[in-house]
C-alpha cells in the first residue's frame, strides 16, 4: 500500500500544532499555579504525544528534542525540580524551538541545530538553589464523574475539514434557499387539493432546509478561547522585556465566532496587548507610587452583542491623556486649534496612521503604526473600533465585528427600480420622511432631540440616477464612527438573512460597495458599505459647501 507522506506530513503538522499550544498552556498554568498537577500532566501528555508522533513520521529531530522536554517534565513529576520561572521561561523558549522545527522535514538548518543542542544542555538544576526543599506537588482532589467526563472527552473524534469545503457547503445551502424560494411561486399556482398537499409537503422540506442552513453555518462557528490564550504567553514575555508585571485574566472564553474570522483577529489583538503593556501599565515602582498593586491587570473579554462579537482589551494603567493628545494631533496638523471636541473624538485620533504620544521610539512602539493596524484590519472586516480610557483608572480597547463573514443580517431597501442591501448592525431606526422635504434630494430632520442630515440614497450610488425626489418617501438612520446620517429611500422592504457572494474582478472597488448576494426571487442585490456612503455623503456636503463659498465670492457686489 503506497502512503502519501506529503499527507500524513500536513496530518502532523496541523495535530503538532494543537499539542504545541496545550503544552503552552499548561506551562503558563503551572508557573502562576504550582500546586496545579493536572497542569503537569497535561504538559507531559502533549510533549509525549508530539514524540510518539514525530517517530511515526521519521522527524528525528523532533523526537530528541522532545525527549529533552519529556526529562524535564519527569523532574518535576518526581520533584526533582520545582517550577521556578527561569525554569518555564527555558520549557517555553523550547516550544518556540520545536515551533521551527516544524517547518523543516527533518532538514533543520545548522543555526537552529545548534540552538537545539545548546537548549538540550539545560538540566532544570540551574534554577535549584535548595533542591532539599522541594515540596511535593499537591494533587487535587477529582471526583468520579469529573474522571468519568475526562475519559469522554478524552475518547471524543474530530475531523478536519478545509475551510473551502465548509464555504462550498455554505454556498449549496444558500442556493438552495434561492431555489426554494422560486419553487414556492409555482406551488402558489396549483390549485385544488392536490396543491394544498404539495404546499404542505414544500413547508416540511422548508423547515428542513432552513435547520440545514444553520447546521452549516455552526459547522464554520469556533470558541474564541484558543485565540485569546495565545496572548497570555505575548502578555508574559513583553511584561519580563519592560520589567513590568502582568496579569492576564481572559473572560467569555466559549463564545463562538466564525473561522474565517478569527484568523483577522490575530493581528490587531497583538497590538492591543503590546499598546497595553508598553504604553499602558506603568513599572512596577510607579505602580507602587500610585497606590496601586505593583502587579498590573489586563483583562481580555469576549461576548455577543446582537449579531456582532465585541471583544475588549481592559487594562488599569495609566489611561488616556486627553491634552497630550490633543497636543501631539495639532502638532502633526489632525486637529486645528480653538475647538473643544468631545473625548470620543480626541481618543479616536490614536488611531491616526503614524500618530504616537511616545516620546521615544523603541523596537516595540513609538511609531504609531499599531493602532492604525488594529482599525484598519477590522474596518476591513465591517466592524468598527472604539477607545477610552480615564486617567490613572485604565483604558479600554473594543472592536466589534460581525460573528460570521458568510452569513449578513440585512435590511432590505428600494430604491427606484432597484433593490440595495444595508447591514443591518449599522441601522439606528427607520422612520417616514417629513412630508415637507419630500422634494428635496438633502437636508435635515429632527430626531431624538437633535438635528440629523439626510441624503436620498439615489444621489450617493448615482447623481444622475433616474429616481426623482419626489419617490423617496422612507428614511433609514445609520451610523458608523460615532456619524449619523438619514439614508432616503423609495421603501423598506424588512430585514433577512443572506448569504454573502464577493464581486467578480470587473467590479470590485466600486465605491460604497461590499458585496452582494442573489435574492429568494434569483435576483441579484448589491450589499452596501455604510462607511463609504458616509464618506461620500461628507465629500458631497463639502463640495456644496464649497459651490456656495465660490458662488458667493463670485456675485456681483450691490449697493442700496
Amino acid at each position: 500500500m503506497e502512503i502519501d507522506l506529503e499527507l500524513l506530513l500536513q496530518v502532523f503538522r496541523g495535530e503538532a500544532e494543537e499539542h504545541l499550544t496545550a503544552l503552552e498552556e499548561s506551562l503558563l498554568q503551572i508557573e502562576t499555579h504550582p500546586e496545579d498537577r493536572e497542569a503537569l500532566h497535561n504538559g507531559f501528555r502533549a510533549v509525549h504525544t508530539l514524540k510518539g508522533s514525530a517517530a511515526t513520521v521519521s522527524l528525528s529531530a523532533i523526537t530528541d528534542f522532545a525527549h529533552h522536554i519529556e526529562d524535564l517534565f519527569d523532574g518535576l513529576r518526581e520533584h526533582r525540580l520545582t517550577p521556578t520561572r527561569p525554569l518555564t521561561s527555558h520549557l517555553l523558549e523550547c516550544v518556540d524551538v520545536l515551533r521551527q522545527l516544524l517547518d523543516y522535514a527533518d532538514a533543520p538548518p545548522p543555526e537552529l541545530r545548534s540552538r537545539c543542542a545548546a537548549l538540550a544542555l539545560y538540566d532544570g538544576l540551574q534554577s535549584q538553589s535548595d533542591p532539599g526543599s522541594v515540596q511535593p506537588l499537591a494533587e487535587p482532589p477529582r471526583s468520579a464523574e469529573s474522571r468519568q467526563a475526562t475519559e469522554q472527552r478524552r475518547s471524543s473524534m474530530t475531523l478536519r475539514v478545509g475551510i473551502h469545503k465548509l464555504d462550498r457547503l455554505l454556498d449549496l445551502a444558500g442556493e438552495i434557499v434561492i431555489a426554494r424560494a422560486s419553487f414556492q411561486q409555482l406551488l402558489m399556482d396549483v390549485p385544488g387539493r392536490t396543491g394544498e398537499r404539495l404546499r404542505e409537503a414544500f413547508r416540511d422540506s422548508a423547515r428542513l432546509t432552513l435547520e440545514l442552513q444553520e447546521q452549516v453555518s455552526s459547522v464554520r462557528m469556533v470558541p474564541v478561547g484558543p485565540t485569546l490564550r495565545q496572548y497570555v504567553r505575548v502578555a508574559r514575555d513583553l511584561s519580563i522585556a519592560l520589567g513590568k508585571q502582568v496579569r492576564v485574566e481572559l473572560e467569555g472564553e466559549d463564545v463562538e465566532v466564525d473561522a474565517a474570522v478569527i484568523e483577522h483577529l490575530k493581528d490587531p489583538l497583538t497590538h492591543m496587548v503590546r499598546n497595553a503593556i508598553d504604553h499602558g501599565l506603568e513599572a512596577p515602582e510607579a505602580r507602587r507610587a500610585k497606590g496601586k498593586p505593583p502587579c498590573g491587570k489586563l483583562v481580555l473579554r469576549a461576548f455577543h452583542r446582537g449579531s456582532s462579537i465585541v471583544i475588549e482589551g481592559i487594562d488599569d494603567g495609566v489611561g488616556l491623556d486627553r491634552e497630550r493628545i490633543l497636543e501631539r494631533a495639532r502638532a502633526r496638523g489632525l486637529h486645528p486649534d480653538g475647538l473643544a471636541p468631545s473625548n470620543a473624538a480626541v481618543f479616536s485620533l490614536v488611531f491616526e496612521e503614524g500618530f504616537s504620544t511616545a516620546d521615544t521610539i523603541t523596537d516595540l512602539s513609538g511609531r504609531g503604526v499599531g493602532m492604525g493596524v488594529v482599525r484598519k484590519n477590522v474596518e476591513a472586516l465591517g466592524g468598527s473600533v472604539r477607545i477610552h480610557g480615564t486617567p490613572d483608572r485604565g483604558t479600554t480597547v473594543a472592536l466589534q465585528l460581525p460573528l460570521t463573514l458568510a452569513i449578513l443580517e440585512v435590511l432590505t431597501v428600494v430604491v427606484g427600480d432597484d433593490t440595495c442591501l444595508i447591514p443591518l448592525a449599522t441601522v439606528i431606526e427607520c422612520f417616514d420622511l417629513p412630508r415637507e422635504e419630500t422634494g428635496s434630494a438633502s437636508g435635515w430632520v429632527a430626531r431624538t432631540g437633535s438635528r440629523l442630515p439626510w441624503i436620498r440614497l439615489s444621489e450617493l450610488l448615482s447623481p444622475d440616477g433616474a429616481e426623482s425626489a419626489e419617490s423617496a418617501t422612507e428614511v433609514v438612520l445609520v451610523h458608523c464612527e460615532n456619524r449619523r446620517v438619514g439614508l432616503a429611500v423609495t421603501s423598506i422592504m424588512g430585514s433577512q438573512q443572506v448569504v454573502i457572494k464577493p464581486l467578480s474582478r470587473l467590479f470590485r472597488g466600486l465605491p460604497a460597495v461590499a458585496g452582494c448576494t442573489i435574492l429568494h426571487s434569483g435576483r441579484v442585490a448589491l450589499i452596501l458599505d455604510v462607511k463609504s456612503l458616509l464618506d461620500l455623503a461628507d465629500a458631497r456636503a463639502d463640495s456644496a459647501t464649497g459651490s456656495r463659498a465660490q458662488q458667493r465670492r463670485e456675485a456681483p457686489e450691490v449697493h442700496a
